[in-house]
């Protein structure tokens, strides 16, 4: 039987079957129109975004990092405009001559730039922040794929001179040290997005409209003043070579309003040219370490005595022989001096003068006035790194250790918080805090440490430091009084004292209406001299000579000749050693 004929083609389907299959089909056709005319004629978004996605970008608008300036207005840190190299790998068909061309002007290894290009990525950077003038000799090439965008990099006009205050920025323009990272937020803006189109190979073609504009940061005025730290890193640099120092610090305080005026350490880093860094570099000693400050401390231990009426400004205290012993302990002088007045025992900073005072002074007096001062809590300037440095409860005080504290031994503190405790001193006895930043109005008065007749007369002694007898003649400043206190301590290694010392000098100027006060600290000097009133004086008596003509302070003191003849002798004969 042939196929034709077979029986199973002339049978019939059923009529309902037929219907249903052509009702399927006119249903299917019927929800794909309806979805057309939906998407195309009510809600077409869906398609559109679909479409600009193709061709449509929101590019990133940079804002503007907010200045840093002193308080004069110089310019210490600034944004420039610089270009960044990069590219679509896929598009990116070099040749191996352009490759080596372009190589060349990023200053890149050609197999650094070949690996990069074929990357498995849409987009890649090349080389960042490049100089304006190398952006255009890479656009002059016409490569395809390479591509350059705007971006803004931080420029430093002073360099090293204020590297350790104001910090740096990273390759976003985000702050990684110092003023920079401290005030990051205020600094660094807010970005914008811009709505362009551009072709396939990442040209604009069409600039569509504003997303958000951008919002730069703000500036920031600093309490800085420009002159007085060159002063001080000039100065500070040239102790720390002829001494042939380890590493040193110098703060300058305004003992009106509390400013920070300068601020140096060194080791230093140029922050323009980061390429080799060290933390040695890194460190803002005068805030991040901590030392124990010898000799300076005596001044504290003396004004509490007398605050709490233990002792006058004329009591007399036998030093003799030179030595005191404590329990299986003895406290030395450097030369035994005899009886001497409490004031004496400053100016010539007998250990065993002020281990005698300190004996009749509670322990918990003593840690009641340190917490005061700040010490063992850091000075809250919000300055990355403060440290806090090192006073324990007064609980577990033993009484030599009591007595050494006395003298700065057993105590850590930064630089910073020295200078600010000196404050008492020369604002009559009471603490403000300081400001990294320019205050439009100072503050009037601060927490009351000690009075002012307390204060004052510790003034006299800090005078007769400086004075031919004391530890400090280097330190006087002609026209000027001048008052201060050395301090000279061995370096705690390893939990035992080693043969390297720490020099400093805190001081105040002028006496009679102190405006500024300068300390020095001078790590592990090593040419032969180590004593505070032969290393760190000095460099506290030019700079603060420089700082108060800077500020127009007027002398308040006689200029004559044979002070200035005094003066010089005074630094060509050794000071009086203070003991350690």
């Amino acid at each position: 039987m042939k196929f034709a004929n077979s029986p199973l083609l002339s049978s019939l389907l059923p009529t309902w079957r037929a219907r249903f299959v052509l009702l399927v089909l006119l249903t299917a056709f019927a929800s794909l129109v309806a979805r057309a005319l939906y998407l195309q004629g009510v809600n077409n978004d869906f398609l559109q975004q679909k479409g600009e996605s193709r061709y449509s970008r929101v590019i990133e608008l940079s804002a503007t990092r907010g200045r840093i300036v002193d308080r004069h207005g110089d310019v210490l840190a600034v944004s420039t405009p610089v270009k960044s190299v990069w590219a679509i790998p896929e598009d990116a068909r070099l040749t191996p001559a352009q490759v080596r061309s372009l190589a060349r002007l990023l200053e890149m290894e050609p197999r650094e730039v070949s690996r990069r290009l074929a990357a498995d990525s849409d987009f890649v950077f090349l080389k960042r922040q490049i100089a304006p003038h190398v952006a255009e000799k890479v656009a002059a090439l016409n490569l395809p794929g390479i591509h350059q965008q705007r971006e803004y990099r931080r420029y430093y006009p002073a360099g090293e001179v204020t590297a350790h205050m104001l910090g740096f920025t990273g390759v976003d323009e985000n702050g990684q040290e110092g003023i920079e990272l401290a005030f990051d937020s205020r600094l660094a803006g807010k970005p914008g997005g811009r709505r362009v189109i551009k072709d396939r190979l990442g040209r604009i073609v069409e600039d569509v409209e504003s997303v958000r504009k951008p919002q730069d940061g703000q500036d920031i005025t600093l309490a800085l003043d420009s002159k007085i730290q060159y002063l001080a890193y000039t100065h500070l640099k040239q102790a720390i070579v002829e001494h042939k120092a380890k590493a040193g610090g110098i703060v300058v305080l305004d003992a009106k309003s509390g400013e920070v005026l300068a601020l140096a350490n060194l080791p230093t880093y140029n922050p323009n040219n980061r390429g080799r860094l060290s933390g040695a570099q890194l460190r803002n000693r005068a805030l991040t370490d901590t030392f124990e400050p010898g000799s300076t401390m005596k001044p504290f231990t003396v004004a509490l005595a007398l605050e709490k009426g233990r002792y006058r400004f004329d009591s007399q205290i036998q030093t003799a022989p030179g030595r005191l012993t404590i329990g299986a302990a003895t406290i030395h002088d450097a030369h035994p001096h005899g009886l001497l007045t409490v004031a004496e025992v400053v100016q010539k900073s007998s250990n065993v003068g002020v281990a005698k005072i300190a004996a009749d002074l509670a322990p918990e007096e003593m840690w009641q006035m340190f917490d005061t001062l700040g010490f063992g809590t850091p000075p809250k300037l919000g300055f990355p790194g403060e440290a806090g440095g090192r006073l324990r409860p007064y609980k577990t005080w033993r009484p030599i250790e009591q007595a050494t504290m006395s003298y700065g031994h057993g105590i850590s503190v930064s630089l910073m918080q020295l200078a600010r405790a000196y404050l008492v001193f020369a604002r009559d006895g009471d603490l403000i805090p300081l400001s990294l930043i320019k205050l439009d109005t100072p503050p009037l008065a601060g927490r009351r440490v000690f009075s002012g007749q307390t204060a004052r007369e510790v003034r006299v002694m800090l005078e007769m430091a400086v004075q031919p007898g004391g530890t400090a003649p280097k330190a006087q400043v002609p026209g000027y009084r001048v008052a201060g206190k050395t301090g000279t301590a061995h370096k705690l290694e390893g939990g035992r004292y080693s043969n390297q010392y720490v020099s400093s000098f805190v001081g105040f100027a002028p006496a009679s209406d102190p405006r500024l006060i300068v300390a020095v600290m001078i790590d592990e000097p090593s040419a032969g001299r180590y004593y505070g009133g032969e290393v760190a004086a000095p460099v506290f008596s030019r700079v603060m000579a420089g700082a108060l003509r800077a500020l127009g302070v007027p002398p308040d003191t006689p200029l004559a000749p044979v002070q200035v003849a005094r003066q010089n002798a005074a630094r060509e004969v050794p000071a009086v050693p203070e003991s350690m």
